[in-house]
């Protein structure tokens, strides 16, 4: 636990307050989520907003099939600005959130999300930076659902998973990487071997090298 307490310092101690990083470890819950467990719901009502410390976060949207779409990655030194405003507003969730790693977070409880925009100069400016980011993301989203060709697409979600993950190889299967991307395995499939003969990826069995990022 030390360790993530120390996480906490490092990941924010340059951003916030000492006396707002005294009140985030008093109060914040530390938690280890695993890898592919649910970390919010949509649907749910959002109770806390977390700050990662450690590892990847995927941020999906449903449809009312029930198939997902990726919206974007969050890192350690990140949170999801999208739970700041449903914690103030009362609403519910609109995102699915999931480990996309083994991740460290603390929780802070919504109650305190308001009181701190008011209290603290570095925690408003956070909050705003990251809503920022989160909508350029968004928008980048947005962008490349539009305007990509699927193989574009695909590439470029195998590099920024490959990012997050710090690791050339994603272990992956196709239809994983199909409902990702709200389209069907076999098209997937199809475009992977495309992208393999251009020499972008080596493909193994459920895992993917990725030979350009």
């Amino acid at each position: 636990m030390s360790n993530i307490k120390n996480n906490l310092q490092v990941n924010f101690g340059y951003l916030f307050e000492n006396k707002l990083i005294a009140e985030i470890n008093e109060i914040g819950t530390y938690k280890t989520i695993k890898k592919d467990e649910a970390i919010i719901e949509i649907g749910n009502y959002i109770k806390f907003m977390p700050l990662l410390l450690d590892g990847a976060i995927k941020i999906l949207r449903e449809d009312k099939n029930g198939e997902e779409l990726v919206l974007y990655y969050l890192e350690k030194g990140d949170t999801c600005a999208m739970t700041l405003s449903c914690c103030l507003g009362e609403t519910r969730s609109k995102i699915r959130a999931v480990a996309e790693t083994d991740v460290n977070l603390i929780m802070i409880p919504k109650e305190k999300m308001g009181v701190w925009l008011g209290k603290y100069n570095s925690w408003q400016a956070f909050i705003l930076q990251s809503y920022h980011n989160r909508m350029d993301e968004l928008l980048e989203a947005v962008d490349t659902i539009a305007f990509l060709k699927m193989d574009e697409r695909l590439f470029k979600y195998l590099k920024d998973k490959a990012m997050v993950n710090h690791d050339d190889v994603i272990s992956i299967t196709h239809q994983e990487i199909s409902e990702d991307l709200h389209t069907s395995r076999v098209v997937i499939s199809r475009l992977l071997k495309k992208l393999e003969n251009e020499q972008k990826i080596q493909l193994f069995r459920n895992s993917i090298k990725v030979l350009e990022l």
